[in-house]
């Protein structure tokens, strides 16, 4: 059984720049098939950014995705966790914060996503979530 972050992360991390546009994240975000992406500046992990994110806080408002850049919707300051905690820590900060997803923080660097769906997988693989976590998309 995963007992580390590391075990269960999906590794790799899809980033965009705070300056980018939310249709640029779509479109990234359609493309590697994925629901939220990191915000980096640099190298630095400065927010994460959903797709519920860019539906709820800027088209439901009425913004223009093509003008409103990533930085004014994403969610800031992310809680971010390391590769070599327990997987315990991750479902601890995510409940705590009330959060999906951790981007995963090495020597300073992202190097990949845990989510919510990741950790149902490994801790109650019969659940519906975890199912859900395992179906293809479109499904």
């Amino acid at each position: 059984m995963a007992v580390f972050v590391k075990d269960v992360m999906t590794p790799g991390v899809v980033a965009v720049r705070p300056d980018a546009s939310l249709v640029e994240a779509a479109q990234l975000m359609r493309t590697q098939d994925i629901g939220d992406v990191v915000v980096a500046d640099g190298q630095q992990v400065v927010g994460v950014l959903t797709d519920r994110d860019i539906t709820v806080r800027a088209v439901a408002d009425g913004a223009d995705p093509l003008t409103v850049s990533v930085e004014s919707v994403c969610s800031r300051n992310p809680v971010v966790i390391g590769p070599g905690e327990r997987l315990s820590v991750a479902i601890s900060l995510m409940r705590e914060h009330a959060v999906r997803r951790l981007p995963v923080i090495e020597e300073g660097l992202p190097v990949g996503v845990v989510s919510l769906g990741d950790l149902a997988e490994t801790q109650d693989p019969d659940s519906a979530l975890a199912e859900i976590s395992r179906a293809a998309p479109g499904e």
